[in-house]
């Protein structure tokens, strides 16, 4: 269940903060209450006030998981297991697994895409992964409210062991490498940029040292 605080659901409704307040008031969408009192909303409220019936919901439940590189196949065969037994033990039916090599900064991976416009075309009624950073490595809550356009829930396990910390630091590397080119330049200011990457890549070996650390603990 996705709960929203009332700013979040105004915007997914696209009505203003005290619309909801009003509305609250008259009874025309009572807001739920926490403990201490703070107004909220759920996705089942949503679907009711946009008089969606989700019991003859046909649509797909899919497993999504990716990993950068194809260096990475166990951490990915890892997550689709793992999706596998966290959807067999809720007595969720997969009707579709995906599997996609790419970076969690490429917005122009294939199978990424196709899940958006199969989300466009009513197809898709859920979509797990282990981690946001699995789905988009940032810029998650925009995708999610852009698929709950669509009445498409992103449920998130939440498994931080299945994101690799290898991938974090090689987003680092990239995203600093492009900055580095836009502030220097390419010729004037080679030398620090090759300094850049000097220190991006003492960021990645020092995470391996960790992580072997780690492992060995």
């Amino acid at each position: 269940m996705t709960n929203y605080k009332p700013k979040d659901f105004a915007e997914l409704l696209g009505v203003s903060v005290k619309t909801l307040q009003r509305w609250d008031r008259e009874g025309i969408l009572k807001a739920n209450r926490t403990p201490t009192n703070r107004r909220y909303y759920t996705y089942d409220q949503y679907l009711q006030f946009k008089g969606i019936n989700t019991e003859n919901d046909h649509r797909q439940i899919v497993i999504y998981a990716r990993v950068s590189t194809r260096n990475q196949k166990d951490d990915l065969k890892n997550q689709v297991t793992f999706l596998r037994q966290f959807c067999n033990a809720k007595g969720i039916i997969v009707d579709k697994c995906i599997e996609e090599y790419g970076s969690g900064l490429n917005y122009n991976r294939k199978k990424w895409n196709q899940i958006l416009d199969e989300v466009t075309e009513r197809k898709i009624k859920t979509i797990i992964v282990t981690h946001k950073d699995r789905f988009i490595r940032f810029g998650y809550d925009w995708f999610e409210k852009f698929c709950m356009k669509f009445n498409t829930t992103i449920v998130i396990v939440n498994n931080e062991d299945l994101s690799p910390q290898e991938e974090l630091v090689q987003d680092i590397i990239s995203i600093l490498h492009v900055f580095s080119c836009r502030l220097y330049g390419f010729r004037k200011y080679k030398k620090q940029i090759e300094r850049d990457e000097e220190i991006a890549k003492e960021l990645q070996d020092r995470n391996s040292s960790n992580t072997r650390a780690e492992s060995q603990d």
